[in-house]
């Protein structure tokens, strides 16, 4: 063999070798990006749950609490809001589930002083439906949030981080709860 045919044949491997390491990079952050996307998708599952079981909630009180509108009005509000924060981004999200946690907080310390609604069957099979619902909220944004930093930390050490911005992989927001939001909202009705 020649020197020459020898020199193309090391920069072929050298080329064959970047170009592989460069696939390899891809794929992994459009698998770390994937994974963002499912986690997301499973807390939107779960957010969805709770606002399908909010409006039930609020019917079933509502003729008890007659004078207690105002409770009423905010937990609907906070759920409309909820609803289409998801559009705005994951900080948006968050921030509306947030005031919803709030508003429910205030629902269940309201519906304790009804004495009648302990005991309704329904109410307390909601509640315990929403505390279930909650629990997995809290699991599912638990799981999002690892996605995000691995994905995060992928984007931004090297040597992906050479490709990434260029690829169009940008950094995810986590999904914050605030601090009184990270507990599940309970009340006693028994």
């Amino acid at each position: 063999m020649s020197g020459t045919l020898v020199g193309i044949l090391i920069i072929l491997a050298a080329a064959a070798l970047f170009i592989a390491l460069v696939l390899r990079l891809y794929n992994q952050l459009v698998q770390g990006r994937l994974r963002v996307d499912e986690g997301w998708a499973q807390i939107d599952v779960q957010l969805k749950r709770r606002h399908d079981l909010i409006p039930n909630l609020v019917n079933a009180v509502r003729d008890v609490m007659g004078f207690e509108q105002d409770v009423l009005t905010r937990v609907t509000e906070a759920r409309a809001n909820a609803v289409t924060a998801g559009a705005r981004g994951t900080g948006a999200a968050a921030q509306a589930e947030n005031q919803l946690t709030g508003a429910l907080r205030s629902l269940f310390a309201v519906v304790e002083n009804y004495p009648e609604l302990k005991a309704n069957q329904n109410v307390l099979a909601l509640q315990e439906q929403l505390s279930t619902t909650e629990n997995q909220i809290a699991f599912s944004r638990q799981h999002y949030n690892t996605v995000v930093l691995e994905y995060n930390t992928a984007i931004a050490t090297f040597p992906s981080l050479v490709l990434a911005r260029s690829l169009g992989f940008l950094p995810r927001e986590f999904f914050e709860a605030e601090e009184e939001a990270q507990q599940v909202p309970t009340v006693s009705l028994r």
